[in-house]
């Protein structure tokens, strides 16, 4: 190991059943620079980080810090020897004060009060951050939140600072401030790794850059090396025809009907004067990197989420005009969303398959009535259960108890029950086997073919490419590109995705 290597990972490999989010990856980082991790979403950029943080530990591989190996078990074991993380969700408390966040785990002077808001005031003016001790931490914005995640890290001695997406939320503005602080945490010594979806913010403000692709390392070079090309180049750089979505499309199904149309909808501070179309008959694949607003958007459509009340924009269903406030009037006019995140919002996870297809069946009627009998549930149940080739023990088996692929078919089914015309499929295959992944994209597929209009929100560019007819690419909060399956090419897409 070079003596200018401050921390290092040598065949870095973390496993979740049996398949790696990292696979022996070498990385170094050296003193006092600032070095960019950048790949697409599910490269394995956040696994890393969290490894080096202490959230996550290496099923293989070493972790070195000045020569010496560690092995962090927590946060707390990573901040004692020198690393600190500053999350995308931030770890603050955000009932406490920005002095009492500061001075967490530091019980001697927390129980002070006047002490800690006098030392927290000389600290925060030592770093020029313009945060009131006394604010509570929970009434900040994005930025000063992030500064006292900084200053905690720099108070604890922090000798490395990780940053996960440090700008996706951040005014042009407060990202400008950021990488002047950034800076100034290099001239102080410390070493910064950050992960960015934005090229431009890598090229401009890294030593160095590595990218990551599908849990590998593709390069590690100084940024000056590098330019937008041969970055996209190497984040995408995957011969189609040799993973599981096979070759190019050859042809695309013609659009239908046009069933949604948004126009300049808008929710601050994630949708921004958004305007789309979906059509029956066809795959509309929405690609974007995170922060692109692609999510909230279409729950704005299912009635999960409000569009601003004034300007909000207008959203048409088969040319009516519709306001959504809660989704029981959306599944009511056919619009179905499958969520990303099954476990919180997919499922009722200690009930049966059947009961989970049978309450969603209900939400189709005005007022929930009961109109069917639990025999009928149950063959409800069964049919969907044969028609998904859900693998369960038996049809009483609760959710909770089927394999991550399985479960994201009863979420499927949940929704496919309720006859909607319109389908938005959100990461439909995020944390699936690869046996579940091609059924799921089978019965997309068949969707389609069925005149249904469907949506498929992917963070994978190669899912994009293998199901959509038409793809529309959305950045910071609005679709800003549209291709034909047929002449785009992943490059031509990430270009379009990254600002």
């Amino acid at each position: 190991m070079s003596d200018d290597n401050l921390l290092s990972l040598s065949k870095a490999t973390k496993l979740y059943a049996g398949i790696p989010a990292i696979d022996s990856v070498d990385f170094d980082l050296r003193r006092g620079e600032i070095h960019a991790l950048v790949g697409e979403n599910g490269a394995g950029k956040s696994t890393l980080t969290k490894v080096m943080a202490g959230v996550v530990t290496l099923t293989s591989g070493t972790m070195t810090i000045d020569g010496v190996e560690v092995s962090p078990k927590s946060p707390l074991e990573a901040r004692h020897l020198g690393v600190a993380m500053v999350f995308q969700e931030n770890s603050l408390v955000p009932t406490m004060t920005v002095a009492q966040n500061l001075f967490l785990g530091q019980e001697r002077f927390y129980n002070r009060l006047r002490g800690i808001y006098i030392a927290a005031q000389q600290f925060l003016q030592s770093l020029n951050f313009d945060v009131a001790p006394t604010a509570t931490v929970g009434a900040l914005g994005a930025a000063k939140k992030q500064m006292v995640e900084i200053a905690r890290a720099v108070l604890h001695k922090a000798k490395v600072i990780i940053f996960d997406e440090p700008t996706a939320t951040l005014t042009p503005e407060e990202k400008k401030y950021f990488f002047d602080l950034v800076r100034d945490l290099k001239k102080r010594g410390v070493s910064i790794v950050f992960i960015s979806h934005a090229l431009e913010e890598a090229l401009l403000l890294a030593d160095r850059i590595t990218v990551l692709r599908d849990g590998r390392k593709v390069v590690t070079d100084d940024a000056s090396k590098f330019d937008r090309a041969r970055v996209v180049q190497a984040m995408v750089g995957r011969d189609l025809s040799h993973t599981l979505y096979g070759v190019r499309k050859t042809t695309v199904r013609k659009a239908g009907a046009r069933v949604l149309t948004a126009e300049n909808l808008k929710m601050v501070p994630m949708v921004k004067n958004n305007s789309l179309s979906v059509f029956a008959g066809q795959i509309t694949g929405v690609f974007g990197l995170v922060g692109a607003g692609r999510t909230e958007t279409f729950k704005i459509v299912a009635g999960i989420l409000k569009r601003d009340f004034f300007y909000g924009g207008k959203i048409f269903l088969r040319d009516k005009p519709v306001r959504f406030r809660v989704p029981a009037p959306a599944v009511r006019a056919g619009v179905a969303y499958v969520t990303e995140d099954r476990k919180v919002e997919g499922f009722f996870e200690t009930a049966s398959i059947a009961r989970n297809i049978y309450l969603a069946l209900m939400s189709k009627f005005p007022g929930g009535r009961a109109l069917l009998s639990r025999r009928e549930a149950n063959k409800i149940g069964r049919d969907w259960i044969k028609k998904l080739n859900i693998r369960a023990i038996g049809d009483d088996t609760r959710v909770v108890e089927l394999s991550g692929g399985n479960q994201q078919k009863v979420v499927i089914a949940k929704s496919l029950a309720q006859a909607p015309d319109l389908i938005i499929f959100d990461e439909p295959t995020r944390g699936v086997d690869v046996g579940a992944i091609v059924e799921i994209h089978e019965l997309i597929n068949r969707l389609a073919d069925d005149g249904k209009a469907v949506v498929v929100i992917s963070s994978y560019l190669p899912e994009i490419m293998a199901l959509s007819d038409r793809i529309l690419v959305s950045r910071q909060g609005k679709v800003v590109e549209e291709f034909s399956a047929l002449e785009a090419s992943e490059e031509q897409i990430m270009y379009a995705a990254i600002h």
